[in-house]
Formats: structure tokens, C-alpha cells, sequence
């Protein structure tokens, strides 16, 4: 049987933020991943924000790992060209009510270490943007856009350079913990077994399942998720805003809110729908709550504005009526398996923490 010295599985962008710091220390990795192309699920139905980490609970990894992947993922989309854009972001309070959660979300976020925090009155706001419905609003200027997929290639190109490489197509079957390890093996059109000292779990949407697949692993260390379906609408005409716009945060998610794209593309969402299974599809009949809470900052959508565009899942750890939970990343000192290290609801702000997730990571392996 052959060895390497560490396998991650899932090759989505956190995967391969992971797998290109444990290569970047001078191990010897392969990615497995499922799918026959990097990052198809999670990571390619986002929003693509670089989020400045204004919504998390201080010292949460949540909190730090944005703060801190946020900082590094300019640096690095600067330093590879890879498209990226600081385009700021504007928290909008429609009604006198919701002022005060604007004032603890910049209280939070400046506890987080976030630059540049500002509340701004209904006139300087509309001075940013003319067309919008606001009453106040927290401008977070160094709220972003990336080309995650550019990103994701990056960090495959980065990776393959210090040696590593990425198997498409090889979802894992099944992981035994050994004296020397872990033996994993492989599966699709050509099965494979290799033996490995270090094992990293970043399967996404399938970390719950490949943790199951791991003989030797406590299952009361392996949680349940939960599913929550985000859809997306796009706009047929240029919206006539330039910063992002959010409205206040909603349970599950972060409201039905306005992003652009590097090509100054509009979309809408996402909103929150919990499911049982994987399913992509857009729902049309969607659009009129989603006109109901845009009409809330811009007034002037119409409704053939709107076009179903796409939807992606949450990895979630809790339901609809829990608490937002932080991230998992689970070492030995958690469930007593060496050389092992889980990731388990890596939803928003997963992207924007990839490259210090990688780093924490590397750091639990380290000799």
C-alpha cells in the first residue's frame, strides 16, 4: 500500500486553503475530492463576499478566523491576481426601531477588530447611495468582493507547486484509524487505498458523512447538520447602487440582501429556506417575498426586475430556531483521535476565513 504523509478531503476553498499551508510547511498532501472539478458546491453558490467580520460573537473562531482571513485574502488576491474589489457595504436600518442593532453590530464588529466602522443619518447615507429607502445605516468600508473561483485556482496552483496534488473524482469510502495512521480508501472510477499520518476532513456539505466513515472515531463526536437552502434572484437592469447593501440580519442568515459581482452584475439573496435533502432548483414563486424585502431599501424594483438566478446550502449545525453556532474544527484534544482534524459547519464566513482556517489548521498538525 502507498503512503502520504497527508490526505484533506474536499477540495473546495477551504480544502485547498488547508491543504496548501500543510504544503507550505513541507508536508506531503493529496486532496480527495468527490466531485470531478475543485470547488462545485459550497464554494462556487455564494455571494463571493469578503465579509469584515461585524456579525460574530467576540472571540468566536467565527469572529477571529474572518478578521484575520479577511486581512490575508486581499493581501493574497494582490499578490496572485486574482479579481478582487473593496467595494464597502452599507447595514440598512428602514425603520427608527432597528437603529439600536445597528449600533451593536458596529459595537461588535470594533470588539472583532474591524476598521473603519460608521453610522451614518438617513442624509449622509443617501449621499452614498441616492436611490436608497434608509433611515440610518452602518457602513462597513472594507467589506469586499472576490472571484472565488479564481481564488480557489490560486490556491490549487500554490499548492501543486510545493508538491501536492488534487484527485477528482475520489470520494472517500471509508477511514480506519491504524498505529501508523489512517488507511483511506477511495472510491470512483479508479479506487484507491494509501495509508496517511495526517488526515484532514473538509468535506463541506459531507463533513457529518465522511466523519461517519471514519472507523475508530467516536460518533458522539461526529454532529448532526442541518440544512439551509439559500436562493438567489439577478437583476435584468444595472442597479443604481455601488456599495453592497444588507438589511438588518434575519435568523439563519444575514438578510435578502444586494451584492455585485466583479462585472457589475446584481443578485439578490439569500434568503433562508431550511431542507431535508440537496436540492438546486430556484423556485419562481419566491420572487414576491423577495420584492417585499427589497422594496424595503430600494422602492423602485419592479417586479420583472427579478429573475431566478441560483441557490446554494449551508452547512448549519443548528435548526431554525437555535443559536448560530461557531464554527467546529476539531483536533486530538477534542476527540482523542491523533493526527485527525474535522471541520464542521464551515457556512459564511467561510470564504473570507479560508486562508487563516488553513493556517489554524496547519498549527493543530504541526509536529
Amino acid at each position: 500500500m502507498d503512503r502520504v504523509e497527508c490526505i484533506v478531503v474536499g477540495a473546495g476553498v477551504v480544502g485547498l486553503a488547508v491543504a496548501r499551508a500543510l504544503a507550505d510547511a513541507g508536508r506531503e498532501v493529496i486532496v480527495l475530492e468527490a466531485e470531478e472539478a475543485i470547488g462545485t458546491v459550497t464554494s462556487a453558490r455564494n455571494s463571493e463576499v469578503i465579509h469584515a467580520g461585524i456579525y460574530y460573537a467576540p472571540g468566536s473562531l467565527k469572529a477571529r478566523l474572518c478578521v484575520a482571513g479577511r486581512r490575508a485574502l486581499y493581501a493574497y488576491c494582490a499578490a496572485h491576481g486574482v479579481g478582487a474589489a473593496r467595494l464597502g457595504k452599507l447595514i440598512v436600518a428602514g425603520h427608527p426601531d432597528e437603529v439600536a442593532y445597528l449600533e451593536h453590530l458596529k459595537a461588535t464588529g470594533e470588539a472583532n477588530g474591524v476598521e473603519e466602522l460608521r453610522l451614518l443619518n438617513a442624509a449622509e447615507a443617501r449621499a452614498l447611495e441616492p436611490a436608497l429607502s434608509v433611515h440610518a445605516a452602518l457602513l462597513s468600508p472594507v467589506t469586499g468582493i472576490v472571484d472565488s473561483h479564481g481564488f480557489m485556482l490560486a490556491l490549487k496552483d500554490d499548492l501543486e507547486a510545493a508538491g501536492g496534488m488534487v484527485a477528482l473524482g475520489a470520494p472517500l469510502a471509508r477511514a480506519e484509524v491504524t498505529p501508523q495512521g489512517f488507511t483511506v480508501t477511495a472510491g470512483g472510477d479508479h479506487p484507491l487505498t494509501l495509508g496517511c499520518r495526517l488526515l484532514v476532513n473538509s468535506a463541506g456539505l459531507d463533513a457529518t458523512v465522511v466523519a461517519a466513515r471514519i472507523t475508530g472515531l467516536d460518533a458522539r463526536f461526529v454532529p448532526k447538520p442541518k440544512f439551509a437552502k439559500g436562493n438567489y434572484f439577478t437583476s435584468t437592469r444595472k442597479v443604481p447602487f455601488r456599495h453592497l447593501i444588507y438589511p438588518v440580519p434575519v435568523p439563519g442568515g444575514l438578510g435578502t440582501h444586494l451584492t455585485l459581482d466583479l462585472g457589475g452584475q446584481a443578485r439578490f439573496g439569500p434568503d433562508v429556506e431550511w431542507v431535508e435533502s440537496r436540492d438546486y432548483a430556484v423556485d419562481p414563486a419566491r420572487k414576491a417575498p423577495f420584492l417585499a424585502s427589497i422594496r424595503r431599501y430600494w422602492p423602485d424594483v419592479r417586479d420583472d426586475d427579478l429573475v431566478p438566478g441560483y441557490a446554494g446550502i449551508r452547512p448549519k449545525l443548528d435548526g431554525p430556531a437555535g443559536v448560530t453556532p461557531d464554527f467546529v474544527v476539531q483536533g486530538a484534544k477534542d476527540h482523542g483521535v491523533p493526527g485527525l482534524v474535522n471541520l464542521f459547519g464551515i457556512e459564511s464566513p467561510g470564504l473570507t476565513s479560508a486562508l487563516a482556517l488553513g493556517d489554524m489548521v496547519a498549527g493543530l498538525l504541526k509536529d
